[in-house]
């Protein structure tokens, strides 16, 4: 990575000195299949970039990442490219006011998901290639100024294997072999792309007319690889597509601006999916192979609005440089969910935000690592880093109480302004502030000031105090608090619920109050005189942000009666508060896990249901006591058979439960019905053991030793696909013996001849909770390597082997000790790799701690 960074400094000055006409792309693919002889394949790139100087005689820079230059033309000066480009920029000296550069390289494939991917699916043979460039990537395919605020109109030609298609941002022809794209709108660098390949492809179209009658039409497209296409539920994502551009065009007053709409799911992606607009790309692991829940359809949809929401909120509108990045994501973020309700068959997005989003934001909000949403952002590993819990959850928490703060309507025209404003523009936080202001009529300094410029989670607590009878409320107060490290007190918009056992012994909500609360004590004046509740819920239907506590009597109520409560989001706030208690070792480990082996069977949201097993997974092996991991493993093994065996044949439960009893089991007759399942030899009704439950039941039973190399050998000839690959790879890795996790390491730390999805995969199956003594030997190993690996390999394959083989199962004070000398050695180690260390020795603290809080529950 030495020399491939890019400071924001550098950025502004760029920019500041020039402004970009427009780029012509020229590339040729030809080289992805056949024999490459050995040798590391390349493409050519031949670009084009006009631009002007604000100071003609000065000098700047063009980026490019690329192992050769063949030539560089500046203002038709042929410029030795041995001395002006040094791998990763191109000096470009005396400037002239208006300027052509030209540039021929050979690019490099990528096999790391960065830049242009390559894949050849080994079900068949067929190469698939895509572009990801966020944030600064496309540099690795043509020459270009990579920052976000030197917008500029797009041509691409592509020259692609004989029976290829291309598809790019602008709609496409081939003509002469060659397939040449329609000029962009002036849009960013790194949402430019290309798709190539023997992709299978299926159309639609979208149809709105205004009430000014005028008509758009979008023609939609969809595509995976040919092995996907019997899987490929087309017609669903059609459905959200066209139900999310309704919505958006009801709401924003500013039609869809990029022509075409199609949708990539390509292998081997590293993110969730990408805005590119015209041409949005997906992990294809959102195409379902096997039978899943509803939970994980949602979430498809709330990806593809996502990214919808993007088309406004990042392409037409862009930040100028990554400090305001939640610009676009936070809000995207939060109009994925907006949209799901308002838009989908998925009307209780919001429990799924509440319970798994919002997860996701408290821990990176409580890290040390923790940044206000508009970040302090350095430079371009910064940035790579900054795509998080807080700039993503947070922001989108942080949207849904401005909306409780200056209403729905004012909040949705001031984007409708904004958009207007700043279309095809660049922006920072104070542009959106000011439409805010505009159609909220309040002042945003001071909101913006506690929500967008502090790190932090506050947390609320009510204070009951009843009448000397004990049956009604005195005087019922919020206490809020904020950590030593982020003392920041904010105004919440909250409401509080009141609630109480009916009769048939249900738990309902009997008063609720929407109230401000600002200071450390507030007083919820109009609860007083209500009768004595059970149950206190602050943030009732989850309007604000923060960590909520419960007094002793509602406790004791959710110890009881949690699932009793009748309303699904109540329901799912109070988990989420338990979890959070979990974490901050205020409730032992192995009361949650009680909690669940007693509530969880009677969730009805299935998302919520899900995030529970994953949250009891995490207590186990990371929050209980070392010594009780044993009978807890035992306890949620029992516990989860006897929901499967319980649980409606056929239904979406009853896969829930078959995941997570598989992911918990580790006794022989655990692991011995997990084989008869396998075989056929047992059946359990309705539960249909498809090939991707055979892999889940797969990875246990390698873990304990119960399925060798040749079972899995076994199972890929069942299923030679690229998704069997990633599977096979990581149940190989996840063997109980010493030669194969030495295998493992050596595939993923010594060596760069995996793919991104496969070192992923190897890195999965080589950390397993059950094995902590058989990889205690890494643990020195590790910080041993991770500084020759974060200088040697790509950022991304950095982040996955830096995060994924931190020996976080190696839970002992002195693993805390060894991450705090190597911290200590290393104070000029690249400051996201330090981040990045000291995020996980965070969570490596969080655990000790939680296990004493569990371990002390025992005596």
């Amino acid at each position: 990575m030495p020399g491939e960074n890019l400071s924001r400094d550098e950025a502004r000055e760029r920019a500041a000195l020039l402004s970009v006409d427009g780029y012509e792309v020229s590339l040729d693919l030809r080289s992805a299949v056949g024999d490459a002889g050995g040798e590391p394949r390349t493409f050519r790139s031949v670009t084009t970039i006009r631009f002007r100087c604000n100071e003609p005689g000065a000098s700047s820079f063009a980026d490019l990442v690329a192992p050769r230059v063949t030539s560089v033309s500046l203002n038709g000066r042929d410029l030795d490219p041995g001395e002006v480009f040094d791998g990763s920029r191109i000096e470009l000296e005396d400037l002239a006011a208006e300027n052509e550069l030209v540039v021929d390289a050979q690019c490099a494939y990528s096999r790391t998901g960065e830049g242009l991917h390559r894949f050849v699916d080994p079900e068949d043979g067929e190469v698939y290639l895509y572009t990801q460039y966020e944030p600064a990537d496309a540099r690795r395919v043509f020459a270009n100024f990579e920052q976000p605020d030197l917008k500029a109109p797009y041509r691409f030609e592509v020259r692609a294997p004989e029976g290829w298609t291309v598809w790019s941002n602008g709609a496409g022809e081939l003509a002469d072999g060659v397939w040449r794209f329609a000029e962009t709108k002036p849009i960013s660098t790194y949402i430019t792309c290309v798709v190539a390949g023997p992709y299978h492809y299926v159309t639609d179209s979208y149809t709105r007319t205004f009430e000014d009658g005028t008509k758009l039409e979008i023609p939609l497209g969809a595509m995976c690889r040919k092995g996907l296409a019997p899987h490929f539920d087309a017609d669903d994502v059609f459905l959200m597509t066209k139900q999310g551009l309704d919505f958006f065009h009801d709401h924003f007053d500013y039609p869809y601006p990029f022509g075409k709409y199609d949708q990539a799911f390509v292998p081997e992606y590293n993110l969730g999916a990408m805005e590119n607009p015209g041409l949005v790309t997906f992990r294809e692991e959102y195409i379902f192979r096997g039978k899943v829940t509803q939970a994980s359809y949602e979430a498809r949809a709330n990806v593809i609005l996502h990214e919808m929401a993007h088309m406004w909120f990042g392409d037409l509108v862009t930040m100028e440089w990554w400090d305001d990045l939640w610009l676009k994501e936070s809000f995207a973020d939060f109009m994925g969910t907006f949209a799901n309700v308002g838009a989908t068959r998925f009307k209780d997005a919001w429990i799924t935000f509440a319970n798994r989003r919002k997860a996701w934001a408290y821990r990176a909000d409580q890290l040390p690592s923790t940044h206000p949403i508009t970040a302090d952002i350095r430079d371009l590993e910064d940035a790579k880093l900054n795509f998080d819990g807080i700039t993503y959850a947070k922001g989108a928490s942080v949207l849904k109480q401005l909306v409780a703060y200056v209403g729905r309507d004012a909040f949705l025209e001031g984007a409708r302004r904004y958009f207007k404003r700043h279309a095809y523009g660049n922006t920072r936080l104070g542009d959106l502030l000011s439409v805010l202001a505009e159609t909220s009529g309040r002042d945003m300094t001071a909101w913006a000031a506690s929500w967008l410029q502090t790190a932090g989670v506050n947390s609320l607590t009510p204070q009951v105090l009843l009448d000397t009878e004990g049956g009604r409320i005195a005087e019922l107060a919020i206490l809020q608090e904020a950590p030593e490290s982020h003392p920041e007190l904010r105004p919440h918009r909250i409401a509080v619920g009141l609630y109480r056992r009916t009769p048939e012994g249900a738990v309902e909500r009997y008063a609720r109050v929407e109230t401000d609360v600002h200071e450390p004590r507030t007083v919820v004046a109009e609860l007083a005189g209500s009768e004595a509740p059970e149950l206190v819920l602050v943030n009732d239907d989850d309007l604000t942000y923060c960590k909520v506590r419960f007094d002793e009597t509602s406790l004791a109520t959710l110890r009881t009666d949690l699932g009793a409560l009748t309303d699904p989001l109540a329901r799912a706030l109070c988990w989420s508060a338990l979890w959070n208690m979990t974490r901050d070792a205020l409730l032992p480990a192995r009361d949650f896990i009680a909690l669940v082996l007693r509530f969880a069977g009677r969730e009805s949201d299935i998302g919520v249901l899900q995030m529970l097993h994953a949250w009891a997974n995490s207590a186990l092996t990371h929050y209980a006591a070392p010594d009780w991991r044993e009978t807890g493993g035992e306890l949620l093994a029992e516990g989860a058979l006897r929901e499967l065996r319980e649980a409606e044949p056929g239904s979406e439960h009853q896969l829930a439960w078959a995941r997570f009893f598989a992911s918990v089991a580790s006794a022989e007759p655990d692991l011995k019905l997990l084989t008869d399942l396998l075989d056929g030899t047992v059946e359990i009704e309705g539960l249909e053991v498809d090939q991707e439950l055979r892999w889940a039941f797969l990875e246990p039973l390698a873990a304990h030793g119960a399925a060798d190399e040749s079972v899995l050998a076994a199972e890929l000839a069942r299923d030679d696909t690229a998704s069997g690959k990633r599977h096979q790879v990581r149940c190989l890795a996840a063997r109980p013996s010493a030669p194969v996790k030495a295998q493992a390491w050596a595939q993923v730390v010594e060596s760069d001849a995996l793919s991104n999805a496969l070192v992923e995969a190897t890195i999965s199956g080589f950390q397993q909770p059950s094995q902590r003594e058989l990889t205690a030997p890494y643990a020195q190993l590790y910080f041993a390597a991770i500084e020759r690996v974060w200088r040697e390999r790509s950022i991304q394959i950095g982040m996955d082997v830096v995060r994924g083989l931190f020996p976080a199962y190696q839970d002992r004070p002195e693993t805390l000790d060894a991450t705090d000398a190597w911290l200590e050695a290393h104070r000029d180690a690249a400051p996201a790799l330090r981040r990045l260390v000291l995020e996980a020795r965070d969570d490596l603290a969080r655990a000790l701690r939680a296990q004493e809080c569990d371990a002390a529950a025992d005596r």
